[in-house]
């Protein structure tokens, strides 16, 4: 395990741990206020776990280095992805799971949740983990490999709730893409929670409330 990772609690001896990945450009810190809004009291004691994304050289950015969980090789996600660079992440975040069993979190008790980038990898390592997981929540993003997700997938999360969420005028991961995502993960027998609202690249008061209510579902 090589990334270095902010942690916070809401009790003393969590029960359950939330690891949330930022965006392209971003870091840890990112979604320290989001998930200091969240009232889960009704799930006992949780651990956030705010990993942060390696630096290293974007090529849509004229590669200019920055945090990412993989490179952008141009404006069109689907048609050239850096498959490389998204399974080194999917391992790095593979590890920081087993750190979490390790210190006594079952993985039905862990929930990947991730924002842009962070959505695209859980999705990534979310659909291929071998052990069931409490639910993935996904935020404007998209689904990675989207051809090549059948076939890696896992049957331990088939059925492990989704909860996709996107803006309708976001200009950054287009509304149709994210549709797309959406009907491909229908396609392959997943139950996805859609949620749209009226906002560009960023999230809304209304989706955090949302958010709050599926976790303290999924995790109740």
């Amino acid at each position: 395990m090589t990334l270095t990772v902010l942690e916070a609690q809401t009790g003393e001896n969590p029960t359950a741990t939330i690891l949330i990945m930022h965006g392209l450009g971003a870091d840890g810190r990112d979604f320290l206020s989001i998930a200091e809004q969240l009232d889960l009291s009704s799930i006992g004691p949780v651990r956030f776990l705010f990993p942060n994304a390696p630096v290293i050289p974007v090529s849509i950015n004229g590669g200019y280095p920055m945090p990412a969980w993989y490179d952008i090789l141009g404006a069109d996600l689907v048609k050239r992805e850096d498959e490389s660079g998204l399974r080194q992440s999917q391992a790095e975040i593979e590890a920081l799971l087993a750190h979490e069993k390790a210190r006594g979190i079952p993985a039905n008790r862990m929930v990947l949740a991730g924002f842009s980038q962070g959505c695209a990898m859980t999705l990534m390592t979310g659909l291929r983990y071998t052990e069931g997981l409490a639910g993935l929540l996904c935020m404007s993003g998209y689904l990675p490999l989207a051809d090549k997700t059948a076939a890696e997938r896992s049957p331990a999360n088939q059925d492990t709730p989704i909860f996709l969420a996107h803006g309708r005028r976001d200009p950054v991961v287009t509304f149709a893409r994210a549709q797309a995502s959406r009907d491909a993960l229908v396609n392959l027998g997943y139950r996805p929670d859609w949620h749209e609202y009226e906002m560009e690249h960023s999230l809304c008061a209304e989706e955090i409330v949302d958010i709050e209510s599926w976790l303290c579902k999924v995790l109740a």
